[in-house]
């Protein structure tokens, strides 16, 4: 068969759409793993999510720290995790000060486990709370010195 130079027919059917709530999937397995066993041996999560995403629930202090979008790290230092209906919840400590962050998973846009090297993307399952322009690149939250790379997931 001859290769229409790249060109794709556009399809009838959501593929992109059943792919993205599919990957999702596997975070929230993840994610409800880790709450009722723990992460075991090295396995940590990064986590990285819309701020202005409706349903997400920070404190104000780091709503403005972190305006639009957030990464956090699972590993030693977090409690209650809880997964259900499209929401996470997770309690960590900031400068010392415990907080509960509840975050819709359509708010997911990253998740990562870099103890094996995984990584998944995602554009935002629905449109943020007020369109704003594009943020230039904002320092992540992080309480581990390395960082999962930046590439998106690939289907096979």
């Amino acid at each position: 068969m001859e290769d229409d130079q790249g060109q794709h027919p556009e399809s009838l059917l959501p593929y992109d759409e059943w792919t993205q709530e599919a990957l999702r999937h596997v975070v929230v397995r993840a994610l409800a793993h880790a709450a009722e066993h723990g992460l075991p041996g090295d396995h940590h999560f990064y986590l990285t999510f819309r701020t202005d995403h409706p349903g997400t629930a920070i404190p104000a202090r780091l709503k403005v720290q972190y305006p639009h979008e957030m990464t956090i790290v699972l590993q030693h230092q977090f409690r209650d995790l809880t997964v259900g209906e499209g929401l996470i919840s997770v309690v960590l400590s900031f400068g010392g000060v415990s907080s509960t962050l509840v975050i819709p998973l359509a708010a997911v846009t990253g998740f990562a486990d870099p103890c094996v090297q995984f990584m998944l993307r995602f554009q935002p399952a629905t449109e943020t709370a007020e369109p704003e322009p594009e943020p230039e690149a904002e320092p992540e939250a992080k309480t581990d010195e390395s960082e999962p790379p930046a590439t998106p997931p690939q289907v096979v």
